[in-house]
């Protein structure tokens, strides 16, 4: 599923990353881009993450 529309980022890209130990919003959004537009996806990245 896609969670971040402005730059193709899917909920498994963020469980990836998060396996690989990222566990903020902040470093997925240096990491992938995810929520660094126009940031409407951020709650569901973070819930992902957690």
């Amino acid at each position: 599923m896609y969670v971040c529309i402005c730059n193709g980022i899917t909920d498994t890209t963020i469980r990836e990353a998060a396996a690989r130990g990222v566990d903020t919003l902040e470093e997925l959004t240096m990491r992938t881009g995810c929520a660094s537009g126009c940031g409407s996806c951020a709650d569901v990245a973070r819930e992902i993450l957690a």
